[in-house]
């Protein structure tokens, strides 16, 4: 193979747009990426109800959704009309980005069919064990690290956004080659701050605290909703935004009023991709309190907005915060949370240097960078799969 050579990829995810999430939103700007590099990217995900793919190289399988993942559909079987369509190009490699339904799909035929795979983990699935109905949590998060264990010494080479999804997968006695690979952020798009603003319905003197991601029981909210009382009660211009929905939001409001806080804070919900900059361009701090993520994507693309970040410790959406550089990152309590958000809302000296630091540290973070990496570790489990004098482990069709 030559280094220049177009590749032709199929690409297996059980999230993607419209669904919007980290993922989804990783795999967009990848398939994108890769598109304008050259290469041929052929999308296999779920049927999502009422949409329709402007992309001729997007395959849909026949999906449901359940009670306990609405909005999420999921794929189901049977497979074969969907299998004939794969057996229709000659893929150089396939790259997962789930280790379920999908995710095992990707892989027999990629073992059926002697296609390399690799696939990245984007999500500390054990932490989303309170989801499946019924069953104790204890048992869903065994079985979980099972199957990671399972699928991911399967793949030929895999991906991480950040040190700390690797780090889990190594736990979990996981010892395919991996390479850390974090999602690049989006270029920044010119708007206008006092006219969105505005036209969002702003106030000159208010000063917008923001969240960016799902409404979820696992996104450890109320340390976030307490945080705010803190903080509110300093100053009333200060407002909390959370732009995103989720099975948790009904919760998320009661705590507000609970707290004494809902005049004070906009549940945005659910707002198309293209227009989350939006929100970034008119909000004054980023703030954060999940500590289950992989990666910090929405904090990334804040800071690509000037926006400094404060976050909750844990997981790796406070692994791109340079601690009195670019923001801070806190104990998992509301007082520490409030303390440094203070600090920055309160300190114009401090505010401005950490918000330099914050449009400075995603500079070599773009969309091209990461699309280049990929690209790199495809040629390499490439060239191993043809130097091979092995057969695959399995034959499954």
């Amino acid at each position: 193979m030559t280094e220049g050579e177009r590749l032709r990829v199929a690409m297996f995810s059980d999230s993607a747009l419209p669904v919007l999430n980290g993922v989804s939103v990783s795999v967009d700007a990848l398939v994108s990426e890769l598109r304008r590099q050259g290469h041929s990217v052929h999308l296999f995900a779920p049927r999502v109800a009422g949409h329709v793919d402007p992309d001729p190289n997007t395959y849909r399988f026949r999906s449901l959704e359940t009670p306990w993942s609405r909005g999420y559909p999921v794929a189901i079987p049977p497979v074969y009309r969907m299998l004939r369509k794969f057996r229709r190009h000659e893929f150089d490699v396939i790259h997962t980005h789930t280790p379920f339904m999908l995710g095992m799909v990707g892989l027999r035929w990629s073992e059926s069919h002697e296609v390399p795979i690799v696939s990245t983990y984007h999500t500390l699935y054990d932490r989303y064990a309170h989801y499946p109905p019924l069953l104790p949590r204890r048992y869903v998060r065994f079985r979980i690290a099972k199957h990671t264990n399972f699928y991911y010494n399967q793949i030929a080479h895999v991906l991480t956004p950040s040190e700390a999804a690797l780090k889990w997968l190594r736990r979990h006695s996981v010892s395919t080659p991996a390479t850390i690979v974090p999602t690049g952020s989006p270029a920044r798009r010119m708007l206008d701050r006092s006219e969105t603003r505005h036209r969002l319905g702003i106030a000159p003197h208010e000063r917008i605290l923001l969240y960016v991601g799902r409404l979820a029981l696992e996104k450890n909210l109320p340390v976030l909703f307490e945080m705010a009382a803190r903080v509110f009660a300093r100053d009333a211009s200060y407002r909390l935004w959370l732009v995103g929905d989720g099975p948790y939001r009904a919760e998320c409001a009661t705590l507000a009023r609970e707290l004494g806080i809902g005049d004070r804070v906009r549940f945005v919900g659910f707002v198309p991709r293209a227009e989350v900059d939006d929100y970034y361009a008119v909000s004054d701090l980023f703030v954060f309190s999940s500590i289950t993520e992989t990666q910090g994507l929405v904090v990334q693309e804040a800071m690509t907005y000037g926006l400094p970040a404060v976050a909750v410790a844990g997981g790796g959406a406070s692994s791109c915060i340079v601690d009195g550089e670019n923001g801070f990152v806190v104990r998992n309590d509301a007082y520490s949370f409030a303390e440094k958000v203070l600090e920055l809302l309160e300190n114009d000296t401090v505010y401005a240097r950490l918000a330099e630091g914050a449009s400075r540290s995603v500079r070599g973070f773009g969309i091209s960078e990461m699309g280049s990496q990929v690209v790199e570790v495809y040629r390499e489990v490439i060239r191993e799969r043809r130097n091979s004098a092995y057969p695959p482990r399995y034959a499954w069709v």
